[in-house]
C-alpha cells in the first residue's frame, strides 16, 4: 500500500533506499508488501496512524510472483527473536534482510505488526520478470477505524 502520489513508482523501493527498513539497509531498494490487504493496511498504520490512511489517498497494489522464486523464512531462522517484534530494527536484523534480499527474488517473512501474518518482500531489479503487477485500486478506510473524537459536555 502506497500513498497514491507514490503509485506509480510503487516498485521503485525509493522510501528504503532512503531511510532503510526492518529488514534492508539504506541504499536498499527493497519493495515492502504484505501478503494479503489486512496486513498491509495494519503494517501502514502502525508507521502513520490510522488518521493518514483516512486523510490521504492511498493505493492497494496487488502482484503476482513466480512461486518457485519465493523463500520463506521461518520464525525460528530468525538470529534474533526480538526482530519479530514491534520497535527500531537493528544494524544486525538489516544486514540478515540484506544478505536474503541478495540470494532470493522474493523474502517473505512474518510480519513484527501482526504475528500470524507475512511480510513481502523484494528488490525489483532482483525480482525482474518474476512477477507482474495483477492492479492497482484506490483504497478508502473504514471510517470506524479513525472516529471523531467525542464532544465534552
Amino acid at each position: 500500500m502506497d500513498e497514491a502520489r507514490f503509485g506509480p513508482s510503487w516498485e521503485s523501493g525509493e522510501g528504503s533506499y532512503r531511510y532503510g527498513g526492518r529488514w534492508s539497509s539504506p541504499g536498499i531498494r527493497a519493495v515492502y508488501c504484505s501478503l494479503d490487504p489486512a496486513c498491509a493496511i495494519l503494517e501502514v498504520a502502525a508507521h502513520k496512524g490510522f488518521k493518514a490512511l483516512d486523510t490521504v489517498a492511498h493505493v492497494l497494489t496487488a502482484l503476482t510472483a513466480d512461486p518457485a522464486r519465493v523463500y520463506l523464512v521461518q520464525p525460528a531462522a530468525v538470529p534474533n527473536p526480538n526482530w519479530l517484534r514491534p520497535g527500531i530494527p537493528s544494524a544486525g536484523q538489516q544486514q540478515f534482510g540484506d544478505v536474503l534480499l541478495g540470494a532470493h527474488a522474493f523474502v517473505v517473512i512474518p510480519s513484527a505488526v501482526s504475528t500470524n501474518s507475512w511480510n513481502f518482500i523484494f528488490v525489483a531489479t532482483v525480482a525482474a520478470r518474476a512477477y507482474v503487477q495483477r492492479s492497482q485500486e484506490p483504497f478508502a478506510l473504514d471510517a470506524r477505524l479513525h472516529p471523531p473524537r467525542l464532544a465534552v459536555p
